[in-house]
């Protein structure tokens, strides 16, 4: 073992020790833990949860990028599915697709990606970040998440919103992988959080998640789920057991 991994870890373990108990004391009292604040990077992950939602109001805004500024090359991480079904839908302009939002709702609802298109739409021009250190400048076109929350009717003490992609037969073939992810409220009804089915004044690419994807603009790029087909609106996300995506639970920038 190396002396500067060594050092490293004892640096992180003094750190941890530092913050850990005064960020775990404080997010609990303030309700801001996050839901992996029991895992190994715990302390911080709470450390910056709380302190991103206590010094930043819900309505905080990011940065907007005038549409010359869009990138020439969009990064792509994880390309569509390949599975006949995903094909067919791709072939029909997804006819058969709908995207299910239930949990605790009032209205549980089924959307067609024509239905999502016949809503109020609006488009955000923002960065996107990715945790591997590239970024792009995209625009994003879809419906406010925050709308159809309204359609269905969220219940009182809702927390958090888990997302899923399509049903993928190829996630263990090491072919395509997607993954699900989940969100709190506070990032749900953020005004710059859409269900984008359009990107850069087209459609979305299938390689950036089409028929649609969650887009916010305060979180990393791996947050930001593609390919999706179900929400569920929950104040328990501990029920869907291990998230199996990149990074830590709360991505924030």
């Amino acid at each position: 073992m190396s002396t500067d991994f060594t050092r490293r870890n004892l640096i992180r373990a003094g750190v941890a020790a530092a913050v850990g108990g005064p960020a775990l004391y404080y997010g609990g009292r303030h309700l801001l833990l996050p839901p992996d604040y029991r895992s190994v990077l715990g302390a911080g992950e709470t450390l910056s949860y709380s302190a991103q939602r206590l010094v930043t109001s819900n309505q905080s805004l990011a940065r907007e990028f005038p549409r010359n500024q869009i990138s020439k090359v969009a990064v792509v991480n994880g390309r569509a599915p390949t599975d006949e079904v995903y094909r067919s839908w791709l072939t029909s302009g997804f006819n058969g697709w709908r995207l299910e939002i239930e949990g605790a709702v009032a209205r549980p609802s089924s959307f067609t990606l024509n239905d999502l298109k016949r809503m109020p739409a609006e488009s955000h021009t923002i960065l996107h970040a990715c945790e591997q250190g590239w970024s792009f400048i995209a625009e994003w076109r879809g419906v406010r998440l925050s709308h159809l929350l309204e359609l269905v009717q969220t219940q009182p003490g809702a927390r958090y919103l888990v997302m899923f992609p399509i049903p993928n037969p190829q996630e263990h073939t090491g072919i395509v992988r997607l993954f699900w992810d989940s969100i709190d409220m506070a990032d749900a009804l953020h005004p710059q959080t859409l269900i984008a089915y359009g990107m850069n004044g087209g459609d979305l690419p299938p390689d950036h998640g089409a028929p649609v994807r969650l887009r916010m603009s305060r979180q990393l790029g791996y947050k930001n789920v593609k390919f999706l087909s179900r929400i569920v609106v929950t104040d328990n996300i501990e029920q869907f057991g291990t998230r199996g995506g990149p990074g830590t639970w709360y991505g924030g920038i």
